[in-house]
């Protein structure tokens, strides 16, 4: 008889997972062979697990092959985000990774000296959004007394890098995104190869290097 090999589900914790959408995942972790499992500080959104970003001590160490982290890090202050890191790091498997996705302050801080403080810079899935929503949080949203919406630190590339290596994560890849004036931003675990490196940089990262 021909041997049938069974591929293992793995994890991905959905950090900051807001109200339930599948699209939100990156499109690497909608092939069939992740299971979302998602975390988020409000209740009211229907996670698997309610937890701070800080704290997340329901979730047992080494836990996860991934974590996906978009637009998270940024609503904390900037002595909490040492924790939240290192938090990341804790829960993921000893060869897992974690994805974040956030603002590039370095971009907009361009457009901001450009005086483009407030026109739209790109539409997101929300509506436009304008420097000053990247710099302090979407306007629309704190306006209707969103206050988890508020952002409290930002970063470049060359910072997020030095805060992921930081927190213990062994190699980092950080790219920048102009279209959507963000950096994206994997965390290892382990130390990885050149050719790791690449094929991480292909499935996960938007722009071919």
């Amino acid at each position: 008889m021909e041997a049938v090999t069974l591929q293992r589900t793995k994890s991905v914790l959905h950090v900051g997972c807001g109200a339930y959408a599948r699209s939100k995942l990156h499109t690497e972790f909608l092939n069939g062979s992740w299971q979302e499992v998602r975390l988020d500080i409000d209740p009211d959104v229907g996670p698997d697990i309610v937890a701070t970003m800080t704290d997340m001590s329901s979730v047992p160490d080494e836990n996860h092959d991934a974590i996906y982290s978009a637009h998270n890090l940024e609503h904390l202050y900037p002595h909490e985000v040492p924790f939240a890191l290192r938090e990341f790091r804790r829960v993921l498997k000893p060869d897992g990774f974690a994805l974040i996705v956030l603002p590039d302050l370095q971009a907009v801080a361009q457009l901001v000296a450009d005086g483009k403080l407030v026109e739209p810079a790109y539409i997101s899935p929300m509506g436009p959004i304008a420097p000053l929503d990247i710099l302090f949080g979407f306007r629309p949203a704190l306006a209707q007394g969103n206050a988890f919406m508020a952002h409290h630190t930002g970063f470049i590339g060359r910072s997020l890098s030095a805060a992921l290596l930081e927190a213990g994560f062994a190699a980092t890849l950080v790219q920048r995104h102009p279209d959507t004036l963000s950096l994206w931003a994997l965390g290892f675990r382990e130390p990885q190869t050149s050719d790791q490196f690449l094929t991480a940089q292909q499935r996960f990262l938007p722009l071919k290097l």
